[in-house]
């Protein structure tokens, strides 16, 4: 099954995902089982946050500041182009798109960028590795900060959240994150030898709020709110948002070396899926949650596919070249 799936380019963590989706519509968590879920999950969300902070290497990320201008292009367009655009959206009529699928979409363009992908596919694309490395690390770091302040700041102007759940985020993220950091001497080196068990906890974490999102959605009825003709334009304002973050990413840093421009581009344009629903899950409350994180779902898989075939053009057209990103 997984070999056919890299074959499609489809991620199976997306699968497992879209399975988990399936069982919250047929069996959604009511009443005191939803409670137990609920609880399940903002422990299992601490407990990754606090593997984040234990796994990050902060000296690391601090080292890769030397190449600042590549770290603040990526920077810039991670947390002001993507927000910026995210802004923009916000101007679709809700008669195309709903206020909730546009709220989500401006979430997703708060997240962090990825770490995993963004490193394999500036590596195919025979780019500047190390520097992806740091890029995506320091990403990530600045995301458990940035990220919710600016999600605070843009989506309460829209009506979508409320300071107490910035103030939560507080409690439930960056606490057990710092704790990570601080415990990182002794714990460390043990998380990064057992990384393939711990990553149970990693998705775990998500598919549980996955389920306990959609199984609110289910029990409130909000998906009967979701037309195919707003599911067609969520796809499209998807597909529109990351052409346009891959086009500045590739054609804006022309003066970069051409391994730096790949790092750029593959660092720059992508949205992490497992910071956003944990976050997600604290950030927001009841069955809007399932709209909410629908767009980063949907545009997960879509950068995927996107870049898999962006990093191998890249990869065949070799230096010389100066490829354009489709």
């Amino acid at each position: 099954m997984v070999p056919v799936l890299k074959r499609l380019r489809v991620d199976p963590f997306l699968v497992m995902i879209l399975a988990t989706v399936g069982i919250a519509a047929l069996l959604p968590a009511r009443g005191a089982v939803a409670h137990g879920f609920s609880t399940a999950t903002v422990v299992a969300i601490g407990l990754l946050f606090f593997l984040y902070g234990a796994r990050l290497s902060t000296r690391e990320a601090i080292r890769g500041l030397t190449h600042w201008r590549l770290h603040g292009t990526v920077v810039l367009a991670t947390f002001v182009l993507f927000p910026l655009l995210g802004l923009l959206i916000q101007l679709v009529p809700t008669s195309v798109l709903p206020a909730e699928l546009k709220l989500g979409v401006l979430f997703l363009c708060c997240l962090p960028s990825t770490v995993q992908s963004s490193i394999a596919f500036t590596s195919v694309a025979r780019g500047n590795v190390p520097a992806a490395l740091c890029a995506a690390s320091l990403s990530n770091l600045l995301g458990i900060v940035i990220t919710p302040l600016l999600t605070g700041l843009l989506l309460s102007s829209q009506g979508g959240l409320s300071g107490q759940a910035v103030v939560d985020v507080a409690l439930q993220l960056l606490a057990p994150f710092v704790l990570g950091q601080l415990l990182r001497r002794w714990v460390g080196d043990w998380i990064v030898r057992n990384k393939k068990y711990l990553q149970v906890v990693d998705r775990g974490s998500i598919l549980l709020v996955v389920y306990v999102a959609f199984s609110e959605g289910m029990v409130e009825g909000i998906w009967g709110r979701l037309s195919l003709g707003a599911l067609a334009a969520l796809i499209g304002t998807c597909v529109v948002l990351l052409a346009v973050v891959l086009s500045i990413t590739w054609f804006v840093p022309r003066r970069f070396p051409r391994e730096d421009r790949i790092t750029i581009l593959f660092c720059g344009s992508k949205k992490s899926l497992a910071s956003g629903l944990p976050m997600a899950g604290v950030l927001f409350a009841g069955g809007q949650i399932g709209l909410l994180v629908l767009p980063l779902m949907l545009f997960h898989q879509i950068q995927l596919m996107a870049c898999a075939a962006i990093a191998g053009r890249l990869a065949r057209q070799g230096a010389p070249a100066e490829p354009v990103p489709a």
